[in-house]
Order: structure tokens, then C-alpha cells, then sequence
């Protein structure tokens, strides 16, 4: 396959991808659109102007990267999840499996269209939060890199998902019992200096926490952990997936059964 070639079928992909949640914008777009706007009214407008300043800002400041950070996570995750587990359940991989398309490509195409699902909701988001409180960037290449990156980990974190998937229940299982207290115990609402020393130790082992903080650096200027080993820990993790994600699919691992 040459590199034209292989361009078209990894575009042909992403724009499949893109065009699927698009599609369906009401039910991929506009619910965390809905959901961040309550979280900022309910946690940013009446919890925070009893909690006062965090971290030395506003507490509206402080919690708007958290936020956009757990709609990168979710987002991005969901729609890879979702629609790789479907193409497995209609058999419609077995098309992809056949035609001239390395696996490469197929995984590209897929996390790909995840990355631009996580990337569009976190837009909207920003946008949002600016009706809401003031955002200043002070390390735009770090916000953009950090970004990136988590929308790539939790898109491969959703394929590899998919493919380990057997029913519709097991695509939700992760995202509920997983994801979702990682992501609320991860800085997402406070600082970790605020727990005692155990359980500071303890938030230090959920990677989601170096992701908050690393975003939160890149707009606030300041963080809770190290934004060197953060952003080590989320390129370290994502070659890691990567590569687990493209030998379970050179193997055929839950597609063949």
C-alpha cells in the first residue's frame, strides 16, 4: 500500500467517525454541553462562593480545567467504545479485517476519531466556561499537548475496551466503575493539599490526578504535582496502549470468537 493509498483509508475512517457523532450531535455533543453548564452553575456559582478561593484563585477558575478535562476523558473514551464494540457486534469489522487496510490504519482511523470527539467537546466547553469566569493560558503549548494526549490515552483505553467486550453491558462497565471515580477523586473539584498525608500519598497513584494538573498548570500557572513527570507519565502510558491496542488487533483478540 503506498502512502497515498494508506492516507485515503485512515481519512475515509476519521471522517466516517466524525460524521457519526456529528450525526447524532444530540446525543454526543449537546449532553456534556448540558452537563458542564450545571456543574459550573451548581459547583462554580453556589458551592463555590461558600468555598471561597482553592489553590489561591477563584474556585470557578480553579475547577473550569478539571472539567474540561473529565469531557475530554469521557467523550473521547465513549466514542471509540461505542463505536468499535458496534462495528464488532454488526460484523462490520470483518469487512475492515478484509480489505487492503493494515491494522495500523484501522487503529489510527478509530482513536483518531475519538481524539477529534474529546477535542470538539472540550471547545465547547471553554467556550461555555467563559460565560461563567474569566480563562487566562499561560502555557498554551502545554495545554494543547495535554489535551492531546489524554484525548489519544482514553480513545486507545476505549478500544482496547471494546475489543475485550462480549455485551453491550461490558462497554459501561469501565466507564462506571473506573472512570468515573478516578476522574472525581483525581483534583478534578480540589486541591490534594486539603487531604491529610495518607490520602495525599494515596490521590498521587491516580494517573487522571496528573492529567487535572498538568492542564490546570498550562491555564492557571500552577499545579499539585510535578508537570515533568506528568506529562512523562501520560506519553509513557499512551506508547504503552498503543502498542497493546495494535497486538491485540494483529491477533484478532475478541474478534475471532
Amino acid at each position: 500500500m503506498t502512502a497515498y493509498e494508506a492516507w485515503i483509508a485512515f481519512s475515509t475512517l476519521l471522517i466516517k467517525e466524525i460524521r457519526r457523532f456529528t450525526r447524532i450531535w444530540v446525543q454526543t455533543l449537546l449532553p456534556p454541553a448540558i452537563t458542564m453548564s450545571l456543574y459550573f452553575i451548581i459547583f462554580g456559582n453556589l458551592v463555590g462562593s461558600r468555598v471561597g478561593s482553592m489553590g489561591g484563585y477563584d474556585y470557578m477558575q480553579f475547577i473550569v480545567p478539571g472539567l474540561i478535562m473529565m469531557a475530554v476523558i469521557q467523550n473521547s473514551y465513549a466514542n471509540v467504545v461505542s463505536s468499535f464494540y458496534s462495528a464488532k457486534f454488526q460484523r462490520s469489522i470483518e469487512e475492515l479485517q478484509v480489505a487492503p487496510i493494515g491494522h495500523l490504519l484501522i487503529l489510527a482511523g478509530y482513536v483518531a476519531g475519538g481524539v477529534v470527539r474529546g477535542l470538539f467537546v472540550a471547545l465547547i466547553v471553554t467556550l461555555l466556561s467563559l460565560f461563567f469566569t474569566r480563562l487566562h493560558l499561560m502555557h498554551v503549548g502545554i495545554v494543547v499537548f495535554t489535551v492531546l494526549l489524554t484525548a489519544l490515552l482514553f480513545s486507545l483505553c476505549g478500544f482496547i475496551n471494546a475489543i475485550y467486550a462480549k455485551s453491550f453491558d461490558d462497554i459501561s462497565i469501565i466507564p462506571t466503575f473506573v472512570l468515573t471515580p478516578l476522574t472525581y477523586l483525581g483534583g478534578v473539584f480540589y486541591s490534594i493539599h486539603m487531604l491529610a498525608p495518607l490520602w495525599q500519598r494515596l490521590a498521587l497513584l491516580n494517573p487522571i490526578l496528573y492529567m487535572v494538573e498538568a492542564f490546570r498548570y498550562g491555564v492557571l500557572g500552577s499545579s499539585d504535582v510535578s508537570v515533568a513527570i506528568a506529562l512523562s507519565l501520560l506519553i509513557g502510558l499512551n506508547i504503552g496502549l498503543f502498542f497493546y491496542a495494535w497486538t491485540l488487533l494483529r491477533r484478532g483478540t475478541g474478534l475471532r470468537e
